[in-house]
């Protein structure tokens, strides 16, 4: 192994040097090196520093070219790739060489990085966020037995003993990353289901959902029940309350039970459909329902208060509504409410 990579170092060709770089590294690969053997190869082969990190535990492995663990603190990295396992990034690869990066480095990297992600899977468990999407079905499944519920926790990697909560997720982001985000190093798996994407987790972090993402979240314990509770909580989510736990709803979680035929049916919702069609009206009520005060509403708006008065006074009229009267308002906040759950 150490004269092939003295001979890769003085090869004078690009294409021949490119294609012994795979050959090492298939080399490497059949003699199922770890990853500590693997990084002190591949700065052997480069001679310079090379590194792994893994973003699951945290563990960074750091080789210098004669074999021994590199001097801390690291360097910037002159190249870097990453390390991905069933389309999720897992970890980096990296290399520290002095000078510029050299001819061959991408392609080194490239298979450092396949090579890594190979010992990660052989050696596991690998740590992966994404799950297969038929065991997170069975986990959350109200038909399941329990039996079958607590055998595919435990192979998802949740201990026994600890309750789990169900997120339901609306995102443009991977749910990789928004799993991450929302629990870091703590047991976190996702899927794709249906028009949906599921976390299960033991702890959320509400206030880590990134930009963009819209998130019901269930309340701990019977991952079927998390589930329902979840969903109910998404339907509730607006650009305004992205993320909504179910335990926050209270007594408007019984909205969601309101047949749509009966909710479309009531004049204020019916109001609520008429004023949809003037955004700004819209906006204007919803940003009022949520703070429940003129002055609040005109800062979220940034408008002069008395502006949002006439507003909120010409949409009282078009709503047969006296917005200014505590049950006005409840009215409105119910029906605004319910007039969104139609489109979910």
């Amino acid at each position: 192994m150490e004269a092939l990579a003295e001979r890769l170092s003085h090869l004078d060709s690009q294409a021949e040097g490119a294609i012994r770089v795979v050959m090492y590294y298939d080399t490497l690969m059949r003699r199922r090196v770890d990853l500590p053997a693997l990084a002190r190869a591949s700065a052997g082969l480069a001679e310079c520093v090379a590194g792994i990190r893994l973003h699951g535990t945290g563990r960074v492995i750091r080789a210098s070219p004669d074999g021994r663990e590199a001097p801390a603190p690291p360097p910037p990295p002159s190249g870097t790739a990453p390390i991905t396992l069933d389309e999720e990034e897992i970890g980096t690869v990296w290399l520290e060489r002095p000078g510029p990066p050299g001819p061959l480095d991408d392609m080194l990297l490239d298979r450092l990085a396949i090579a890594a992600a190979a010992v990660v899977e052989r050696y596991g468990p690998a740590r992966t966020t994404m799950a297969d999407p038929a065991l997170v079905e069975l986990v959350i499944s109200a038909d399941g037995d329990e039996a079958a519920r607590a055998r595919a926790l435990r192979l998802l990697g949740f201990p026994a003993d600890l309750p789990v909560r169900v997120v339901a997720v609306r995102s443009r982001l991977p749910l990789d990353q928004v799993g991450g985000l929302v629990c870091p190093a703590r047991p976190v798996k996702a899927a794709p289901l249906a028009d949906v994407g599921v976390l299960l987790a033991t702890t959320v972090d509400a206030a880590r959902f990134p930009a963009g993402v819209r998130a019901g979240i269930g309340a701990a314990g019977s991952p079927d029940l998390s589930w329902r509770q979840a969903r109910t909580a998404l339907r509730f989510t607006t650009p305004r309350r992205p993320v909504v736990p179910y335990d926050g709803l209270g007594a408007l979680a019984l909205l969601a039970q309101v047949p749509r035929d009966a909710a479309r049916d009531n004049a204020d919702v019916a109001a609520i459909a008429r004023t949809a069609g003037n955004p700004e009206d819209l906006e204007t009520l919803d940003a009022y329902c949520e703070t429940g005060s003129l002055r609040r509403a005109a800062d979220l708006l940034h408008l002069h208060h008395s502006s949002v008065s006439r507003r909120l006074e010409q949409i009282g009229k078009t709503l047969d509504i006296e917005l200014t009267e505590p049950t006005g308002l409840l009215r409105a906040r119910l029906a605004l409410t319910a007039w969104r759950l139609l489109d979910d």
